[in-house]
């Protein structure tokens, strides 16, 4: 092994064009080298194939765009569902402006939550019991510490009413009602069954996600939890960086905005129709010493004992004496009045909870999650 790698070591040079002491080769040596550069492709390659398809490599950090762009701008107040359709199923990702929050209260939101930071460790420890998805983390998860992450406190809507935390309780269920509203016009657009509605509260669950931002940072490194429609208030001028199906973006809402996104729940609900982000948006924090830089994203997710598959399309039923077929029963139409609609489904179901975790200990996303779902 020692000998071959050393005949390599003489071999680069020539093949690469740098100067070297040995004799300009002859016809039958440089079928000897290629034969032997090809021997080595075919060796590495089959090695490359043995390997994992989850195999997490070694990486510092994710290639992000330079140069940020402004999302798709909405307004709940004057948006169709088919608008609100068309603006944010083929990226994924968009901004709500005239939004009913007030920036007074997204601001008292966050001086709240940094005030979380400052607790002492064993206050954090006892006030956020680890109840999975929701608790405190301290960041200190990987062994390597080039690759860990900030601190990050996950809460319901709640948001522990042991401390003093009107505003963001207050702020958390403001983005939830628009959250809900959102889901609401996006089903509707899409003429699928809604199973998601205030009027029963378990058929949700709505996770504030606190996290400190670090410089250097890995966006796909920053924690994952399945959702289906993501929201941020934009309080200053700050890019993130997205994971859309299109690949790494890097946007710039404009301030007093909510950033929207779409979580890989809501894809499979439309049954491949809408785009999705994976995972929560991760500010772009420079090298600087600057001041404290958190985000609180709000995820609108699944109670985690469900299971999630394609939504069915919706139906209308006609109640009325005039329109009953002869056996006197109900007729019932789909929203198109073309009768019941069949489509081949992109994905299959699956459990929640399994799901959630696997991609919440994954971290580094080389691939799409829901592609073991996929129907074949």
């Amino acid at each position: 092994m020692a000998s071959s790698a050393h005949k390599q070591h003489h071999l680069l040079p020539n093949l690469y064009g740098g100067a070297t002491s040995a004799p300009p080769p002859t016809p039958s040596t440089t079928s000897n080298n290629l034969l032997s550069t090809f021997d080595a492709a075919d060796t590495l390659s089959r090695l490359l194939n043995r390997l994992p398809p989850n195999l997490s490599l070694p990486t510092r950090r994710s290639p992000t765009p330079t140069t940020p762009t402004s999302p798709p701008s909405i307004s709940l107040s004057s948006q169709t569902p088919n608008d609100l359709l068309t603006s944010i199923s083929q990226l994924g990702y968009a901004q709500l402006t005239n939004n009913p929050v007030p920036s007074q209260l997204a601001n008292s939101a966050e001086s709240e939550a940094l005030s979380l930071f400052n607790l002492p460790h064993d206050q954090k420890e006892s006030l956020f019991p680890t109840n999975w998805p929701l608790g405190y983390n301290n960041g200190n998860d990987d062994d390597d510490d080039e690759n860990k992450l900030g601190e990050s406190f996950r809460l319901d809507s709640s948001c522990s009413p042991e401390l003093p935390l009107g505003s963001l309780r207050e702020f958390t269920r403001e983005l939830e009602k628009m959250g809900l509203k959102i889901i609401d016009m996006l089903t509707n657009a899409l003429e699928l069954e809604n199973p998601v509605g205030e009027d029963d509260p378990t058929r949700f669950h709505s996770v504030m996600w606190v996290s400190e931002c670090l410089p250097g940072i890995r966006p796909d490194s920053s924690g994952f939890y399945p959702f289906i429609v993501g929201l941020q208030y934009q309080i200053r001028c700050q890019k993130y960086s997205l994971l859309s199906d299109s690949g790494w973006v890097s946007v710039l809402p404009h301030v007093d905005s909510i950033l929207v996104t779409v979580g890989d729940i809501a894809q499979v609900w439309s049954n491949g129709k809408l785009k999705k982000v994976r995972g929560r948006p991760v500010a772009t924090v420079g090298d600087e010493n600057d001041s404290r830089c958190i985000t609180m994203s709000l995820l609108i997710t699944l109670p985690t004992e469900s299971t999630v598959a394609p939504l069915p399309p919706k139906a209308i039923a006609i109640d009325s004496k005039d329109q009953k077929d002869q056996e006197g029963e109900d007729k019932e139409i789909n929203v198109d009045g073309e009768g019941e609609r069949e489509e081949e489904r992109v994905f299959n179901s699956f459990d929640f909870e399994d799901y959630a975790w696997r991609v919440y200990h994954e971290r580094l996303l080389f691939k799409d999650p829901l592609d073991r779902y996929r129907v074949a």
